[in-house]
């Protein structure tokens, strides 16, 4: 069964952060080391979105997380965590008791609690020197690039060709480098090599 499947009968064919029932894709919850169900969540746009751009966020979308902060699945809780924490330090005065309110009554395993926080982290450290394409553009996590040269891909045994579409990007602590999926491979590419898309 493929991971969309998995997540689709996990889920009942909803976003596992809202419930929304259309829209939905998979959302592999940083940082990612190897690509399956059980480190991905079936996610709707809106949510995407708004985790790739926090500035973007709306408070009051999230109060959803009062309901799927108690999945049982790791990947979930991980998020409604982050999501959490986010909205408790980012919010304003009125809208950081509810968050934080959620957060005091979220219980993490150990090994659960220690992926929600490498992901702060590593969206901590990405944020001081952008990621550039070739033409100067910044790229944010979960836009679409396009390959504008033939890559060999070492240890993976293909040449990703010019003018590959790579979906839902994913930055690295290397700010000259983003991950990606090609061919279903998750590799590393040079941003220098790619080009934004619309």
């Amino acid at each position: 069964m493929s991971i969309e499947q998995t997540l689709n009968e996990r889920s009942g064919s909803k976003c596992e952060l809202c419930g929304a029932e259309s829209n939905l894709s998979i959302y592999e919850v940083p940082p990612v080391t190897d690509s399956s169900a059980d480190k991905s969540i079936l996610a709707c746009d809106t949510c995407q979105t708004q985790i790739n751009n926090p500035d973007q966020m709306d408070a009051n979308h999230w109060r959803c997380l009062n309901d799927s902060m108690w999945n049982t699945e790791p990947a979930v809780q991980v998020m409604a965590w982050r999501l959490l924490t986010r909205l408790s330090s980012e919010s304003s005065q009125s809208n950081k008791v509810w968050p934080q309110d959620l957060l005091d009554m979220l219980y993490l395993e150990d090994d659960v609690k220690a992926w929600a926080e490498a992901g702060l982290e590593t969206s901590a450290e990405s944020d001081n020197t952008p990621t550039k394409d070739s033409n100067g553009t910044t790229l944010i996590a979960g836009d679409t690039v396009t390959l504008i040269k033939d890559l060999v891909v070492k240890g993976a045994g293909f040449t990703a060709k010019r003018g590959t579409v790579v979906k839902n990007i994913s930055l690295t602590d290397n700010p000259e480098h983003i991950e990606g999926r090609v061919n279903g491979t998750r590799i590393v590419l040079v941003s220098a090599f790619l080009k934004k898309s619309n």
